[in-house]
Protein backbone atom coordinates (compact mmCIF):
# COMPACT_ATOMS: atom_id res chain seq x y z
CA UNK A 1 0.00 0.00 0.00
CA UNK A 2 1.35 3.42 -0.95
CA UNK A 3 1.20 6.57 1.15
CA UNK A 4 -1.63 7.91 -1.04
CA UNK A 5 -3.53 4.61 -0.89
CA UNK A 6 -3.35 4.70 2.90
CA UNK A 7 -4.67 8.27 3.00
CA UNK A 8 -7.49 7.31 0.62
CA UNK A 9 -8.39 4.38 2.87
CA UNK A 10 -8.51 6.69 5.91
CA UNK A 11 -10.61 9.19 3.95
CA UNK A 12 -13.07 6.50 2.81
CA UNK A 13 -13.51 5.20 6.35
CA UNK A 14 -14.01 8.74 7.63
CA UNK A 15 -16.77 9.37 5.10
CA UNK A 16 -18.41 6.04 5.79
CA UNK A 17 -18.52 6.83 9.50
CA UNK A 18 -19.72 10.39 8.85
CA UNK A 19 -22.58 9.04 6.75
CA UNK A 20 -23.72 6.83 9.61
CA UNK A 21 -22.35 3.52 8.36
CA UNK A 22 -20.84 1.24 11.00
CA UNK A 23 -17.10 0.73 10.71
CA UNK A 24 -15.70 -1.75 13.19
CA UNK A 25 -12.83 -0.85 15.48
CA UNK A 26 -10.79 -3.66 13.93
CA UNK A 27 -11.01 -1.91 10.53
CA UNK A 28 -10.00 1.42 12.07
CA UNK A 29 -6.99 -0.15 13.74
CA UNK A 30 -6.00 -1.99 10.54
CA UNK A 31 -6.29 1.24 8.55
CA UNK A 32 -4.04 2.89 11.11
CA UNK A 33 -1.50 0.09 10.81
CA UNK A 34 -1.65 0.23 7.00
CA UNK A 35 -1.09 3.98 7.09
CA UNK A 36 1.79 3.69 9.53
CA UNK A 37 3.48 1.04 7.37
CA UNK A 38 2.93 3.23 4.29
CA UNK A 39 4.83 6.11 5.89
CA UNK A 40 1.92 8.32 6.93
CA UNK A 41 2.97 10.46 9.88
CA UNK A 42 0.63 11.61 12.63
CA UNK A 43 1.25 11.90 16.39
CA UNK A 44 -1.65 9.56 17.23
CA UNK A 45 -1.27 7.10 14.36
CA UNK A 46 1.10 4.72 16.18
CA UNK A 47 -1.25 4.67 19.15
CA UNK A 48 -4.19 3.71 16.91
CA UNK A 49 -2.18 1.09 15.01
CA UNK A 50 -0.91 -0.47 18.24
CA UNK A 51 -4.25 -0.92 20.01
CA UNK A 52 -4.80 -4.39 21.42
CA UNK A 53 -8.09 -6.25 21.10
CA UNK A 54 -8.96 -5.29 24.68
CA UNK A 55 -8.40 -1.63 23.75
CA UNK A 56 -10.66 -1.63 20.67
CA UNK A 57 -13.26 0.67 22.30
CA UNK A 58 -10.62 3.44 22.15
CA UNK A 59 -10.24 3.09 18.36
CA UNK A 60 -13.02 5.46 17.18
CA UNK A 61 -11.76 8.39 19.26
CA UNK A 62 -8.14 7.76 18.25
CA UNK A 63 -9.18 7.39 14.60
CA UNK A 64 -10.91 10.79 14.74
CA UNK A 65 -7.81 12.27 16.37
CA UNK A 66 -5.64 10.88 13.54
CA UNK A 67 -8.04 12.32 10.96
CA UNK A 68 -7.94 15.69 12.68
CA UNK A 69 -4.13 15.66 12.72
CA UNK A 70 -4.01 14.77 9.02
CA UNK A 71 -6.71 17.27 8.02
CA UNK A 72 -9.02 14.49 6.84
CA UNK A 73 -11.86 14.79 9.32
CA UNK A 74 -15.10 15.04 7.34
CA UNK A 75 -18.05 16.92 8.76
CA UNK A 76 -21.11 16.32 6.62
CA UNK A 77 -23.47 19.25 6.13
CA UNK A 78 -25.93 19.65 8.99
CA UNK A 79 -28.92 19.54 6.67
CA UNK A 80 -29.75 15.84 6.05
CA UNK A 81 -30.62 16.48 2.40
CA UNK A 82 -27.35 18.31 1.78
CA UNK A 83 -25.52 15.49 3.57
CA UNK A 84 -27.10 12.93 1.21
CA UNK A 85 -26.10 14.97 -1.83
CA UNK A 86 -22.58 15.31 -0.43
CA UNK A 87 -22.41 11.54 -0.10
CA UNK A 88 -23.72 11.08 -3.66
CA UNK A 89 -20.94 13.30 -5.03
CA UNK A 90 -18.35 11.54 -2.90
CA UNK A 91 -19.44 8.07 -4.04
CA UNK A 92 -19.72 9.16 -7.68
CA UNK A 93 -16.21 10.59 -7.43
CA UNK A 94 -14.90 7.29 -6.14
CA UNK A 95 -16.64 5.37 -8.93
CA UNK A 96 -15.25 7.80 -11.51
CA UNK A 97 -11.66 7.62 -10.23
CA UNK A 98 -11.73 3.84 -9.91
CA UNK A 99 -11.33 3.65 -6.14
CA UNK A 100 -14.80 2.13 -5.65
CA UNK A 101 -16.25 -0.82 -7.53
CA UNK A 102 -19.03 0.51 -9.84
CA UNK A 103 -21.52 -2.16 -8.72
CA UNK A 104 -20.94 -1.41 -5.04
CA UNK A 105 -20.95 2.37 -5.55
CA UNK A 106 -24.09 2.56 -7.65
CA UNK A 107 -25.82 0.23 -5.19
CA UNK A 108 -24.94 2.63 -2.35
CA UNK A 109 -26.33 5.56 -4.34
CA UNK A 110 -29.50 3.62 -5.15
CA UNK A 111 -30.14 2.12 -1.72
CA UNK A 112 -28.70 4.70 0.66
CA UNK A 113 -29.13 8.02 -1.13
CA UNK A 114 -31.62 8.11 -4.01
CA UNK A 115 -34.39 6.58 -1.93
CA UNK A 116 -33.94 9.16 0.83
CA UNK A 117 -33.92 11.97 -1.74
CA UNK A 118 -37.09 10.73 -3.48
CA UNK A 119 -35.25 9.35 -6.53
CA UNK A 120 -34.24 12.69 -8.09
CA UNK A 121 -33.73 12.90 -11.83
CA UNK A 122 -30.04 13.72 -11.35
CA UNK A 123 -29.43 10.25 -9.89
CA UNK A 124 -31.64 8.36 -12.36
CA UNK A 125 -28.84 7.08 -14.61
CA UNK A 126 -26.77 5.88 -11.63
CA UNK A 127 -29.79 4.10 -10.17
CA UNK A 128 -30.44 2.49 -13.56
CA UNK A 129 -26.82 1.27 -13.60
CA UNK A 130 -27.26 -0.13 -10.09
CA UNK A 131 -30.34 -2.09 -11.20
CA UNK A 132 -28.50 -3.47 -14.23
CA UNK A 133 -25.41 -4.46 -12.28
CA UNK A 134 -27.41 -5.94 -9.42
CA UNK A 135 -29.60 -8.08 -11.66
CA UNK A 136 -27.10 -8.88 -14.42
CA UNK A 137 -27.31 -12.28 -16.04
CA UNK A 138 -24.99 -13.75 -18.64
CA UNK A 139 -27.95 -14.36 -20.95
CA UNK A 140 -28.40 -10.61 -21.44
CA UNK A 141 -25.82 -10.54 -24.22
CA UNK A 142 -23.88 -7.70 -22.60
CA UNK A 143 -20.86 -8.23 -20.37
CA UNK A 144 -20.75 -7.27 -16.72
CA UNK A 145 -17.59 -5.29 -17.53
CA UNK A 146 -19.51 -3.29 -20.13
CA UNK A 147 -22.21 -2.46 -17.57
CA UNK A 148 -19.49 -1.49 -15.07
CA UNK A 149 -17.94 0.85 -17.64
CA UNK A 150 -21.39 2.37 -18.24
CA UNK A 151 -21.65 3.04 -14.49
CA UNK A 152 -18.25 4.74 -14.49
CA UNK A 153 -19.37 6.95 -17.38
CA UNK A 154 -22.65 7.70 -15.58
CA UNK A 155 -20.71 8.78 -12.49
CA UNK A 156 -18.46 11.05 -14.56
CA UNK A 157 -21.48 12.51 -16.33
CA UNK A 158 -23.23 13.13 -12.99
CA UNK A 159 -20.18 14.98 -11.68
CA UNK A 160 -19.79 17.03 -14.88
CA UNK A 161 -23.46 17.89 -15.45
CA UNK A 162 -24.12 19.27 -12.00
CA UNK A 163 -21.21 21.64 -11.35
CA UNK A 164 -23.22 24.14 -9.28
CA UNK A 165 -24.18 21.49 -6.75
CA UNK A 166 -20.68 19.99 -6.88
CA UNK A 167 -19.13 23.42 -6.33
CA UNK A 168 -21.46 23.96 -3.36
CA UNK A 169 -20.25 20.62 -1.99
CA UNK A 170 -16.61 21.57 -2.55
CA UNK A 171 -17.22 24.79 -0.62
CA UNK A 172 -18.71 22.80 2.25
CA UNK A 173 -15.73 20.42 2.15
CA UNK A 174 -13.28 23.30 2.24
CA UNK A 175 -14.88 24.40 5.49
CA UNK A 176 -14.52 20.92 6.96
CA UNK A 177 -11.34 19.59 5.37
CA UNK A 178 -10.21 18.02 2.11
CA UNK A 179 -12.74 17.23 -0.59
CA UNK A 180 -14.31 13.79 -0.66
CA UNK A 181 -14.33 13.89 -4.43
Amino acid sequence: MTHDDALDQLRRLAHARASGRHVGSDRLIQAGLDALLAGVDSPSLAMLAGLLRSEEPEAPALFDQVLEELGLLFHPPADPRDARWAMAYWIAGQIADGSLDPAAGTHLIWADIAYDLGYPEELERLVHCAHNLDGWEESWGVSFESLSQEAIEAAKQFLNEHPAARDRQLALDTESGPSPI
